[in-house]
């Protein structure tokens, strides 16, 4: 089903702009609060800390309360602790407002069911057809403000992670933590330190314009150039709802979510934890995780882009441990969803018992791939391209088993994504040059 305000992960867009402007907003909290629940239901509404959350957490919940939901709002809270907090039992369901790791003039709405997952393609499509009878009937502007938040959910949240590794003493640790100025600039600090860890922190001082600025996940090489100059013997590294994070070793080595999926993989089995003994990545996964896995006996499933479809795999085959290069990763035996913070313990976790963070990293070496996003004047179906379709076959024969191409348009920007991944670094030269001129020729440039 074609669908026209969700993408990947919920609905996103610049804070302001359709479909993220106050009438629309207002109905989104209208049409999902009847779809949802309902009279008599309850909501719980989380927010990170970007200018336009506050007023669009307003919209939402006085649509919300048009439906006759009972709003409870958490103020700044990670996008994780909406979903845990939720799978309590607490709420009818759970609303998140973020744009994740997007700069501070966009922002997005996410929904988690009672049971704190993620809703379904077709849940979000029942939302959007009752969205388009209620636009323009109702919103109070980009000025309006929610309930003052009470702050125990935040603290709710904090305590269970804590419970988490209750007994585990990291006395002695010293890391550097990257806040991207998002919500778990507070939250992260805290739960390091509460386990006896000395903590250094960075971008952690939200001003609701700075979030994700030159910092968090996807600027972890500022946080490799911290923590080798301090010598910490890690740093973790989130982005702005804090549901992902990227680790760095005492040496600058940046570790995406590959490695702990390999590395948490090779732990749960040889426990006797990792059920079936497989594990889900995605499209964007790295061969060299796949081939480490064979090596270990153990299996490896891809899944498109998106941790809603990494935990859609793995509700399918029962598995529970999954995730992205992203940072993005699953462990449904704790969580159900994406949570940086539970990332980020693990790891601490894993390199407290192999000896040292860079330890994790030993004997890997991922294979050579290049992420390219592409502004195209036109997004036509690529499929229907006869020259595209060439060109990618060609290219992809020529690379046999030795190397990856995958082209989609981004489910959250306007952009297409080529990714290329050989053996070696000409390769993945030669195929980029060659699809990108056959992409912008065919697709013009944006």
């Amino acid at each position: 089903m074609r669908r026209r305000y969700f993408g990947t992960d919920g609905i996103r867009g610049r804070a302001g702009k359709y479909p993220l402007d106050p009438p629309t907003v207002h109905a989104l909290g209208q049409s999902a609060g009847s779809i949802l629940g309902g009279s008599g239901a309850s909501v719980l509404v989380g927010m990170d800390p970007r200018e336009s959350s506050v007023w669009i957490a307003a919209s939402l919940m006085d649509g919300f309360k048009k439906a006759g939901v009972d709003c409870h709002f958490a103020g700044v809270v990670p996008t994780p602790a909406v979903a845990k907090l939720c799978a309590d039992g607490a709420y009818t369901f759970g609303a998140m407002i973020s744009a994740s790791h997007n700069p501070y003039e966009d922002n997005g709405i996410k929904f988690f069911s009672g049971a704190g997952y993620k809703l379904p393609d077709e849940t979000e499509h029942h939302i959007e057809v009752a969205m388009d009878g209620l636009r323009g009937v109702g919103g109070d502007g980009m000025h309006a403000d929610p309930d003052r938040p009470s702050g125990e959910h935040a603290e709710d949240y904090l305590r269970w992670l804590t419970s988490l590794w209750r007994g585990s003493d990291l006395t002695g640790l010293r890391l550097v933590v990257d806040g991207a100025n998002g919500a778990a600039s507070e939250l992260a600090p805290r739960l390091f330190e509460n386990l006896g860890a000395d903590v250094d922190k960075v971008a952690c001082s939200p001003d609701g314009r700075n979030i994700n600025r030159e910092c968090g996940s996807l600027h972890a090489d500022r946080l490799a150039a911290r923590v080798v100059e301090s010598g910490a013997d890690m740093g973790f590294a989130f982005d702005g709802d804090a549901d992902r994070c990227m680790a760095v070793t005492e040496k600058g080595r940046i570790l995406d979510g590959d490695y702990i999926l390999y590395r948490e993989a090779q732990r749960r089995a040889a426990t006797g934890e990792l059920s079936g003994r497989w594990v889900v990545g995605t499209v964007m996964s790295n061969l060299w995780l796949e081939r480490a896995l064979e090596k270990e006996n153990l299996g490896f499933f891809r899944a498109p882009v998106g941790d809603r479809y990494v935990l859609q795999c793995l509700q399918e085959r029962g598995g529970e441990l999954g995730g992205e290069p992203s940072g993005h990763i699953l462990f449904l035996d704790k969580t159900t969803t994406g949570d940086g913070l539970v990332t980020a313990m693990t790891y601490a976790m894993l390199a407290r018992d192999a000896g040292s963070m860079d330890a994790l990293a030993n004997g890997i070496h991922p294979y050579p791939q290049v992420l390219v996003n592409l502004r195209v004047g036109e997004r036509l179906p690529l499929e229907e391209q006869p020259a595209i379709s060439a060109a990618l076959e060609q290219e992809t024969a020529h690379l046999g088993d030795k190397g990856r191409i995958i082209l989609r348009y981004s489910g959250t920007e306007p952009l297409l994504r080529l990714m290329v991944e050989a053996e070696t670094h000409g390769d993945v030269d030669r195929v980029l040059s060659r699809l990108t001129g056959v992409l912008l020729e065919t697709l013009g440039e944006g």
